[in-house]
């Protein structure tokens, strides 16, 4: 959404078409009610979702056969693959920016339609435990080489984040353009504080957040309960986001061991040791990183650049695929975070951060004086050249 307003700014009153599938096809129907023409749902093939994260061995019983409503992936290939032809046989497209889809990418190469690959990674660096990933993410880089060019989403070496998912071989290097993180840009204009801003005003806390699909969030969340059932944890003040639109998770619980909302808990300037939100408001969110001392992440690309780059925050991460382990690890190799795989080690990563916190604020100055947050305006900068040059 952000790539598509950068792009209005710079190419003016342009045909612009958007594909996704859900829940973004959702969203961006919402987004943009008066160019539903334009927002076309391509059913693009996903993993089968297992207790936390994709299931690998769902997601292989489904090449051939139904997993819970998903039909055999043999049948989603076939059918997707059809839908995107149709597509650019109807549209002709004079330039085509991909985000992650592999079917479109390939059919810009076949049909010789200038191509934009937006990526964090291209062939991440694989543990023992996912090496028999190699072959399919072989096939997949190959697939992102046909591009015109492949634009990584991230700020230029040596701060670049996703450094040990990409990998380039010197024949691809050529055409990779580093475009900086795709951030919201610029700060929030304030408006009147929330209860919650309140609340917490002035407090030493960590936050929590939880993010991803439903079985990510879910598994994520059972891992912070873990470490909050710690008695190391006890004294230790944490906001916990859900990443869910749902107001009956908000709550605070006191240090007196009960539980109270989050007006009440202002009101009655309660002693809080957790506050659950289910979905943070952009100015919230703003006030609660900026006022944390720490963030507790999976990994995401996007959230670890809002908060280190950003924000100039540490993180300490529990990742879920070997991506965010690559990130994790090259933030913690720079003094900006913590990989932490246990319950343990993330208790232990607070004590660390805690302990030497002057060290971990002069590496997230120096990373955040360096931090390229203008992705969507420099995508769409290079977009504009190539529609201009072939016009």
């Amino acid at each position: 959404m952000r790539l598509n307003r950068s792009l209005r700014e710079r190419l003016g009153d342009v045909e612009i078409h958007l594909s996704s599938k859900s829940p973004i096809y959702e969203r961006l129907l919402e987004e943009f009610p008066a160019e539903k023409e334009r927002i076309h749902e391509v059913l693009m093939p996903t993993p089968i979702d297992g207790r936390f994260g994709p299931s690998v061995p769902r997601s292989m019983a489904n090449i051939l056969l139904p997993v819970d409503s998903s039909p055999p992936l043999v049948r989603q290939v076939v059918d997707y693959l059809r839908e995107e032809r149709r597509l650019y046989n109807e549209e002709k497209f004079d330039l085509v920016i991909n985000d992650g889809d592999m079917g479109s990418n390939i059919l810009a190469s076949n049909r010789s339609v200038p191509s934009l690959f937006v990526t964090n990674q291209y062939m991440p660096r694989l543990w023992l435990s996912r090496s028999y990933f190699y072959p399919s993410m072989a096939f997949v880089a190959r697939q992102i080489a046909k591009a015109s060019r492949i634009l990584v989403a991230d700020s230029a070496p040596p701060y670049t984040m996703c450094e040990y998912n990409l990998n380039f071989p010197d024949k691809v290097a050529e055409k990779v353009s580093y475009v900086g993180h795709f951030t919201s840009g610029g700060k929030v204009s304030p408006g009147e504080k929330s209860d919650l801003e309140k609340l917490i005003e002035g407090a030493d806390y960590g936050y929590w957040m939880r993010t991803g699909n439903r079985s990510t969030n879910d598994g994520t969340g059972e891992r912070y309960e873990r470490a909050f059932a710690s008695p190391e944890m006890s004294g230790e003040r944490r906001i916990v986001s859900h990443a869910r639109n749902d107001p009956s998770i908000d709550a605070v619980a006191g240090r007196d061991g009960r539980r109270y909302s989050i007006s009440e808990a202002y009101e009655k300037k309660v002693d809080w040791i957790q506050i659950d939100v289910g979905f943070l408001s952009e100015q919230e969110k703003n006030s609660v990183i900026e006022g944390c001392k720490y963030a507790v992440v999976n990994g995401s690309h996007t959230v670890m650049g809002e908060i280190m780059g950003g924000k100039a925050r540490p993180i300490i991460g529990i990742p879920v695929y070997d991506e965010h382990t690559n990130q994790i690890r090259w933030a913690e190799e720079k003094g900006l975070g913590v990989l932490a795989g246990s319950t343990k080690s993330v208790l232990a990563g607070i004590v660390r951060i805690r302990g030497d916190y002057a060290r971990f604020e002069e590496a997230l100055a120096d990373f955040a004086a360096n931090f390229d947050g203008g992705g969507a305006s420099n995508t769409a900068e290079i977009a504009a050249g190539i529609l201009e040059d072939g016009a």
